[in-house]
């Protein structure tokens, strides 16, 4: 059933004749008389008694009537709706990220988000898992990588990219001194985030390189636990200034060897679709790119 057709008839009843109805509509009266016309052949039935002198409902009508004005009703509340989601960010937001992206990244900034976005519901799942944004559901995905990320047809925006630092705490310093150079480390305890790890490739500020070995004393793949051994006095470890950065701030850590970084990660953010999007989803990959971003 063509929904045009249901407004035509309504607002052919609701104006009291066909003429009026057009008017309101902005097309000839013709048309009104003819679609009500083609309306009632589909359904093989009359819907309004119709004269040179008079205009009125048939019992049937008056039934079709309640129903076909909810369906105009509900159409428009629908549109309103969409207009509305388009004019102002607002609704569900599905992000998905690695724990320590939502841990270092994301959760400084997210009462700010709330008071600059309060329309918006952002939904977090966190989860060191991949996760296939299109497939699932998400409107977006925040990924740390220190590889580039494969093509694909997600649109890809780069967040902020992080230097490693090595670091201590400033109690193992006063313990057991800083290393003055790479070959240093090789005298002290390491926190590595593998167990097989023996080796830092470290790189200097003029551009060169130079592989530190270890002796490695605790391994840890989550950034957070990495932190704590280190804070607590266990050895030295690497962390990406998104991680060390507010503890180096506090004097929870001291930054070693600052013209050696070992390594660097980025942080993207990835969503399906570059057009179409709501205007939440803009709002929340602006924000983030506005705030965290480097």
């Amino acid at each position: 059933m063509n929904l045009n057709d249901l407004q035509y008839f309504v607002r052919a009843v609701e104006n009291g004749s066909f003429a009026a109805a057009a008017r309101q509509l902005g097309v000839p009266k013709s048309t009104v008389s003819k679609r009500v016309g083609e309306l009632e052949g589909r359904l093989g039935a009359r819907l309004i008694h119709r004269t040179s002198r008079s205009f009125s409902l048939t019992d049937l009508g008056r039934d079709f009537f309640d129903h076909a004005r909810a369906s105009i009703i509900e159409a428009e509340n629908a549109e309103t709706i969409v207009r509305t989601r388009l004019a102002e960010p607002s609704g569900t937001v599905r992000l998905t990220t690695s724990v320590p992206t939502a841990q270092f990244t994301l959760a400084p900034h997210l009462d700010a988000l709330a008071e600059r976005h309060p329309k918006v519901l952002l939904s977090l799942h966190v989860t060191d898992r991949f996760v296939d944004i299109v497939q699932e559901g998400f409107d977006i995905a925040i990924r740390s990588h220190q590889q580039p990320l494969p093509d694909s047809a997600l649109v890809q925006r780069r967040l902020a990219v992080h230097d490693f630092h090595l670091v201590a705490s400033p109690g193992y310093i006063a313990c057991h001194g800083a290393p003055e150079r790479p070959a240093d480390l090789a005298s002290h305890p390491a926190i590595v985030a593998h167990a097989a790890e023996r080796t830092w490739r470290l790189q200097s500020a003029d551009g060169g390189f130079e592989d530190a070995a270890l002796r490695p004393v605790m391994a840890a793949d989550e950034p957070f636990v990495l932190l704590k051994a280190a804070a607590a006095g266990i050895g030295i470890t690497v962390l990406p200034t998104s991680v060390c950065a507010p503890a180096i701030a506090d004097g929870l850590l001291v930054r070693l060897l600052p013209d050696w970084t070992a390594g660097r990660i980025t942080t993207t953010i990835l969503v399906p679709h570059r057009r179409g999007q709501l205007p939440s989803v803009r709002a929340v990959v602006d924000f983030f790119i506005g705030r965290a971003g480097t």
